[in-house]
């Protein structure tokens, strides 16, 4: 049912003067027009961790992996032995071993806004093509500037956009390929007490090899994804916690970065589709043509960065 109601929504794309004249106020953004990336927008992370999830890749801050070209942004994964910090920064600085490093099959890029802006309410939109193949798994996603709440994911954690192995071989899907998009909250406790709550929808769209606008309209009582100005997935405050604090609204009520990263593998990735991490088709390129950032001043949110 979700389904079909989603694809029988309006398939235009909320133009910037729409929302405009609905109120919102563009607080951040990024066009990409530069030759290269703004470092005063975004950082790198530089780690072979495999992101908690037993992904391949690193991430490196190599312009081999991340660039800007004709105007967007370009991530690209590529099939390569490389070697780097085996934790993320936020592990090393209390590891006994923070030196230790480990090898991977492939490298990517992962940037985050963490440390230059944040922001709490509000449109967060990012205009994005996706790779495809049995592996990949593209990512836009919002983390707590502060752990205020406790460690994962008991403050919480945005997912504007997630897909894994788009156009792979799938006999229960439009088309007989993947072509489902995700959209998830997680909340709850600490670790392993964490919970999670999101929607899955078909979206054969997403194939077609072009730009597609995901966003959240982020409220201090509901979060609403879109996709292409679609409204398909809704979770309202009343579904959410934290084991951190019985503030109405929490965790989903502080400051959260962005970040955009094309993993390859991992658990979610490779237990569907045809299983595993297939080679062909390398190296993968997810891009990304702007990125923006709207607030609505009698909602209440905060903004940091410019």
């Amino acid at each position: 049912m979700k389904s079909s109601i989603f694809m029988a929504l309006s398939a235009l794309a909320l133009p910037t003067a729409a929302l405009a004249n609905d109120g919102w106020t563009l607080v951040w953004s990024d066009e990409f027009e530069g030759d290269r990336i703004d470092t005063a927008k975004w950082g790198f992370d530089n780690d072979c961790w495999g992101g908690g999830n037993e992904e391949h890749q690193c991430y490196t801050k190599s312009p081999r992996n991340a660039g800007v070209e004709n105007g967007r942004l370009v991530i690209t994964a590529r099939h390569e032995r490389v070697t780097g910090p085996a934790l993320p920064m936020h592990m090393r600085r209390t590891s006994a071993t923070p030196e230790a490093e480990a090898t991977r099959d492939f490298s990517s890029a992962r940037l985050t806004t963490r440390g230059k802006a944040a922001w709490r309410y509000g449109r967060i939109e990012v205009r994005a093509s996706l790779p495809q193949g049995q592996g990949t798994w593209p990512a836009i996603w919002m983390l707590p500037e502060k752990d205020r709440y406790g460690s994962w994911a008991a403050s919480g954690e945005i997912d504007i956009l997630e897909a894994v192995n788009l156009g792979v071989p799938c006999a229960k899907c439009p088309g007989g390929r993947e072509n489902t998009i995700l959209g998830t909250l997680h909340f709850g406790g600490k670790w392993p007490n964490n919970k999670h709550k999101g929607e899955e929808v078909p979206f054969p769209e997403v194939l077609d090899g072009g730009f597609h606008t995901y966003a959240i309209e982020w409220y201090p009582d509901r979060i609403v994804w879109q996709v292409d100005g679609r409204t398909y997935a809704e979770r309202k405050a009343s579904e959410w916690s934290t084991t951190g604090s019985t503030n109405p609204g929490a965790p989903f009520d502080q400051p959260f970065h962005l970040i955009l990263n094309l993993a390859i593998g991992g658990k979610l990735a490779e237990t569907r589709g045809v299983g595993g991490v297939r080679l062909d088709g390398y190296p993968k390129r997810m891009e990304v043509d702007w990125v923006r950032v709207w607030q609505k001043p009698e909602v209440g949110g905060t903004a940091s960065g410019k």
